[in-house]
């Protein structure tokens, strides 16, 4: 039953992964990387920084704390789940992006952990179904370069969403039970929603355009 589950997702991996154009493999590239998404992080901070929710800076640096050393630091080693790019058996079947292999293990995917726990966590604290579209958007974006990269099969992005959500669910269930100003705070206006929602727009629609001009 588990090599046939592992089957599967090695073949569904194969069939998403890369697609032989230079406008993809740019976005995909630039995408992944975690100093692209900069501009985000900074706006967010300044919601955070703005409102005084010093506790909610604490706890999307916990989210990613955790859910890293997690994945990292426990699951990679203890599981020892090759990346495709690294397998003997299908390193040599995946397409990769200027020879971008990842390290030797890949279960379960940081960056689907990651994303997950700062997204959920900030989501919750939001309050504003805008913000839950954005988020989620950014987590499926970084699911998909990591998939289409070859670095890490569709289960390691499943149990490292599964590891995000609970992460960041959890760290607002504490926040939000021992911490009174972070219980009594108010959901995002709609003016930082939207200059959530702008910085997100923004940095995809200047990734997207570098990565045509470059492709051209």
């Amino acid at each position: 039953m588990l090599s046939t589950l592992q089957q599967f997702d090695a073949t569904l991996t194969r069939a998403l992964n890369g697609s032989h154009n230079l406008y993809a493999d740019t976005l995909a590239l630039l995408f992944t990387k975690t100093q692209v998404w900069l501009p985000v992080a900074l706006v967010l901070a300044f919601i955070l920084i703005r409102r005084r929710q010093y506790w909610a800076v604490l706890g999307v640096a916990l989210c990613v704390f955790f859910s890293d050393q997690i994945a990292s630091t426990l699951f990679k080693p203890l599981v020892a789940r090759y990346r495709p790019t690294q397998s003997p058996e299908w390193m040599y079947l995946m397409d990769t992006v200027n020879g971008y292999r990842g390290g030797l293990y890949g279960f379960f995917s940081s960056h689907a952990a990651n994303t997950a726990s700062v997204a959920v966590f900030v989501s919750l604290f939001a309050r504003r179904r805008l913000c839950y579209a954005v988020l989620t958007t950014w987590v499926l974006l970084n699911c998909w370069t990591r998939v289409y990269l070859g670095v890490h099969y569709v289960g390691d992005l499943l149990c490292g969403l599964l590891c995000g959500v609970l992460v960041g669910w959890s760290v607002n269930l504490a926040l939000r039970r021992w911490v009174s100003s972070y219980r009594a705070s108010l959901p995002f206006s709609d003016f930082e929603s939207h200059l959530l929602t702008l910085s997100f727009l923004f940095t995809t629609l200047f990734v997207s355009l570098f990565s045509f001009v470059y492709a051209a």
